[in-house]
């Protein structure tokens, strides 16, 4: 079997992410790797929080902590609502670990011995009041397009224009509020990576073809527009910092290193985290360095495209070291609340601990992946999360189980029933669920996460077509073996259920697989061969009946859903 190194974009340290946030990056890398594991392949999914740049300082100013105990905390707290998720994670580590700031400042020096980084003067913004170069976004002011006065140095949140802090009207320093501005020249470190275009042109000519359109697209784009030599430190007090054995002079003014140089290498990073837990059996070169056996798969948002299918390769490409680039990019547009983003800072849209405050995570993880934003956006609204839950989770899955197993203990006790040999029905069944299994294997393996959330339904749905055609209800009246075996091919069903779904709904299909007491219950997948003669349970196997799986969201709970987090379209 393959080994694969799974990653999903870094969450940002500075608050608790949203549902579009969720959807387009961690659920469905974990999604995929359940999946895979339970197909026999050996997977390492690796994870952290972005933990440096401004916003982090602006974050711990806000809070009151120190840049260090913010970031602890707010790890600590994403972590917490990630586990409810039940995402299941190799390791979740920190970008401001001491192994991110060893392998950032290595990947730096070799660039600089391979002339890929070169030292520059540039004139920036300094605060006397705070004796202190301001980075973009440390640059309050009004923005000259809007109006908008909170606007800052890098980009208008209200008109979203991108932005210089010198086009600010009356600027003032994020820090202290003063308004006593400077332009001054200071030195940064630059990587060269207009010298790299060829070789990366090259590199993305040899995936972009299996690549999603979306992420290809994106791709070829910066490359036609051309790779310009991009800043990679600022002046900040927070970050990996510049090494002295390198730039002296540099490290001595404190300089630290880009936020979006360190954070891509926190992929290996993170995976050296893990490493270093246990590290007689682990090694987390054999993942990224001469790591040809490796199939690396990474899933992001559109906005993260860029810095992973051209900056980081660029960067990697630039240590002249064979460090594994990405082999697939699962890239996904936005999630949209009623038409309109998600956001952190405006608090729009329903938040993930808010979601599992109210709701359990199996609702959202079904949701979220049967309705991914592949193609194109797809919106959040409570009418659609409600109409889908109640009818594919509770109406479909949770019915057909209850009522299988309700029945079958009202008729013929707490063991499964044998009655008659399994017939032509059965037979047609078996060949249909084999059918559909196969389709959703292969919807899963090429990443195709609402066609396979469809296949999964589908395969839920025969179960209930079945159960109508024999209707064991009337046939107990005149066939007691024939429902006996209608009831057992059934409960068949549900275990096979309790196996596939997993990777969606990972709490249910526990619950599902524990109402049987089958000793030697070891398979992690069943096959579409096995699945053909569906008969994994036995006649005679114990069973309890689980409690309901998927409780009906009510009318009343779905209106003070809309009253609490707002159900509008928007314009």
């Amino acid at each position: 079997m393959a080994r694969h190194l799974i990653t999903s974009a870094l969450p940002y340290i500075n608050g608790i992410k949203h549902l579009g946030n969720m959807v387009g990056s961690m659920l469905p890398a974990d999604v995929y790797s359940r999946y895979l594991r339970q197909r026999g392949h050996d997977v390492l999914y690796i994870c952290a929080t972005d933990e440096h740049g401004t916003p982090a300082e602006l974050a711990a100013k806000e809070a009151g902590l120190s840049v260090a105990e913010f970031c602890a905390q707010a790890h600590d707290a994403q972590k917490a609502i990630y586990d409810g998720f039940e995402l299941s994670f190799d390791h979740f580590g920190r970008s401001s670990s001491a192994q991110n700031r060893e392998i950032t400042q290595h990947f730096a020096r070799q660039l600089q011995a391979n002339g890929f980084i070169e030292e520059r003067a540039i004139r920036q913004v300094y605060s006397p009041v705070d004796g202190r170069f301001l980075p973009d976004r440390y640059v309050e002011g009004t923005c000259p397009h809007c109006g908008y006065d909170k606007a800052r140095g890098d980009q208008c949140e209200n008109c979203t224009r991108v932005l210089d802090p010198t086009d600010l009207i009356e600027p003032r320093s994020a820090i202290s509020g003063s308004t006593e501005l400077e332009v001054r020249e200071t030195k940064h470190l630059f990587l060269l990576q207009s010298k790299l275009q060829v070789e990366v042109e090259a590199w993305v000519a040899e995936h972009e073809e299996e690549w999603p359109q979306l992420a290809s697209s994106i791709a070829r784009k910066w490359l036609t527009e051309g790779l310009h030599d991009r800043a990679i430190t600022r002046d900040l007090d927070w970050g990996v910092p510049v090494p002295a054995d390198t730039w002296p002079e540099l490290a001595a003014e404190g300089k630290v290193f880009y936020v979006w140089f360190d954070a891509p290498i926190e992929y290996i990073a993170s995976t050296k985290e893990w490493a270093d837990a246990a590290p007689a059996d682990r090694d987390y070169k054999a993942w990224w360095y001469e790591a040809e056996d490796v199939r690396y798969t990474q899933f992001m948002a559109k906005d993260n495209v860029p810095f992973h299918t051209v900056m980081f390769p660029a960067t990697e490409i630039g240590t002249r070291e064979p460090w594994k680039k990405v082999d697939y990019v699962k890239a996904f547009n936005w999630l949209t609340y009623y038409g309109g983003k998600f956001s952190t800072s405006q608090k729009r849209g329903v938040f993930t601990d808010q979601a599992l405050e109210i709701l359990p995570a199996d609702f959202w993880r079904y949701f979220l992946i049967a309705n991914a934003p592949e193609s194109d956006d797809s919106s959040f609204t409570w009418e659609h999360f409600t109409t889908t839950v109640n009818k594919d989770l509770g109406g479909t899955l949770g019915n057909f189980v209850n009522r299988v197993l309700t029945f079958s203990r009202k008729k013929f006790g707490d063991e499964v029933p044998a009655g008659s040999p399994a017939g032509e029905a059965e037979a047609k069944l078996g060949e249909q669920i084999a059918g559909l299994l196969a389709e959703y294997e292969g919807h899963m393996d090429s990443l195709q996460y609402r066609k396979a959330a469809a296949a999964l339904r589908a395969l839920w749905s025969a179960g209930n077509a079945y159960l109508d055609e024999k209707a064991p209800w009337l046939e107990v009246k005149t066939d007691l073996d024939g429902a006996a075996l209608t009831l057992r091919t059934a409960m068949n069903l549900i275990h096979l259920y309790s196996v596939v779904s997993e990777p969606f709904i990972p709490a249910s299909a526990r619950t599902m697989r524990s109402s049987f007491a089958l000793a030697d219950d070891t398979a992690t997948w069943i096959s579409p061969e096995q699945a053909r003669s569906l008969d994994t349970v036995p006649a005679g196997t114990a069973f309890t009946v689980p409690p309901v799986l998927f409780a009906r969201i009510a009318e009343e709970d779905l209106q003070s859903y809309r009253e609490r987090f707002g159900g509008t379209e928007t314009a």
